[in-house]
């Protein structure tokens, strides 16, 4: 068991004061005024006309994907560095991932290798209707030349803004992008309903779609009558009432994990060959993880070393997501791909980022990265 996690719930007494008055109300049920009011707080925040609860983000991708009729035949562009969900919900639908590598600054989606993607798929005589980057660690992708290209080949873009909920890109919210966005609230993101999720769009009728599939599709009679296939997919209102509290704290926590990403950066200036994932610029970036990237040619220590050493000590570190494409599932799928990704994943690290770490913690943590650089 380690005494220090990467990224632990930040949950304290105003949530409580939320969770209780919601069973107060009698609103156990998953519908009810909390989760109502939690979807217009966060398309108020993010800067949409419609948010939808659901009980993950993977449900938001799904049902994105089964209310556009995305399915058998279809292939889907998606980042190759990311968790399995993402690639999961394409599978669901029955269309086939093509994954696309990553610039090897910032690990997301490489805007010219989905340039790439789009015209092999073409040369292939592909349909492709929709494209899935995702937003690494809490850092947006280049949503401008990723956008573009979408629309130059007809394909929707679905921004996967799971574990980037209060970063924005060029001024504007993440999960504001594309024809939809989905956020994730589980455990460990930057902030959580427990588990749960969001789709956030300004097409009505596609909120509309989600809404009632997410409730088994049951059509507008007294009697249950249903037309399509449906899903158990809604977000529970007490859950959505420990995410409301959890948003009037958003901000405070996302500039803690601010300080911890800033003395990181600083601790590890020193150091040839070792880099923060994301890039020198991270003002936009809501630093849900500090990960870093550690050159073995450069470095007289590596992430081994590194981690080895961490979990000596009880401390949580993880590696950087395994590509999807070097995955067992995937067996057989393509992609574009450099090597970028594979060479992330082989040299970095995810180091303790959390909003609930304490000093004495964080203080522990760097003691032992300041022992593994000093040998």
């Amino acid at each position: 068991m380690f005494s220090i996690l990467l990224s632990p719930p930040d949950v304290g007494e105003l949530e409580h004061k939320y969770v209780s008055q919601a069973l107060r109300s009698g609103w156990v049920a998953p519908a009810g005024p909390d989760l109502t009011a939690f979807e217009e707080e966060v398309a108020d925040r993010v800067g949409v006309a419609h948010a939808v609860g659901l009980s993950s983000g993977t449900a938001a991708l799904h049902l994105a994907l089964v209310s556009w009729g995305v399915g058998p035949g279809d292939v889907v562009p998606v980042s190759t560095l990311t968790f399995a969900a993402t690639v999961n919900a394409i599978r669901y639908v029955g269309a086939t991932p093509h994954f696309v590598d990553c610039d090897p600054e910032t690990g997301n989606m490489s805007p010219q290798l989905l340039e790439q993607a789009f015209s092999e798929l073409a040369d292939q005589g592909a349909r492709v209707p929709v494209v899935v980057p995702v937003d690494l660690l809490g850092k947006c992708v280049d949503y401008t030349p990723i956008a573009r290209a979408a629309e130059a080949h007809g394909a929707r873009l679905l921004a996967d803004s799971a574990e980037s909920f209060g970063a924005t890109y060029q001024d504007r919210a993440a999960g504001s992008f594309g024809a939809a966005s989905v956020l994730s609230f589980n455990g460990n993101k930057i902030m959580t309903t427990s588990g749960g999720g969001m789709l956030l769009t300004d097409d009505e009728r596609l909120a509309s779609h989600v809404r009632k599939l997410s409730t088994q599709a049951r059509e507008p009679v007294a009697h249950y009558e249903h037309e399509e296939i449906g899903y158990n997919y809604r977000l529970s209102n007490i859950l959505a009432a420990l995410g409301r509290g959890q948003l009037t704290r958003l901000d405070e926590m996302i500039k803690r994990r601010r300080e911890w990403r800033e003395r990181y950066r600083a601790m590890l200036a020193p150091s040839p060959g070792v880099r923060i994932l994301g890039g020198a610029d991270d003002t936009q970036d809501n630093c849900w993880l500090t990960a870093i990237v550690v050159e073995p040619s450069e470095s007289r220590w590596t992430v081994d070393h590194l981690g080895a050493a961490m979990a000596a000590a009880g401390i949580e570190t993880r590696p950087v997501w395994k590509p999807m494409h070097l995955q067992p599932v995937s067996t057989g799928l393509a992609g574009t791909l450099d090597g970028s990704s594979e060479r992330i994943f082989k040299q970095g690290l995810t180091l303790p980022s959390g909003s609930a770490l304490s000093d004495d913690q964080f203080n522990l943590v760097q003691s032992v990265i300041q022992s593994v650089i000093a040998s």
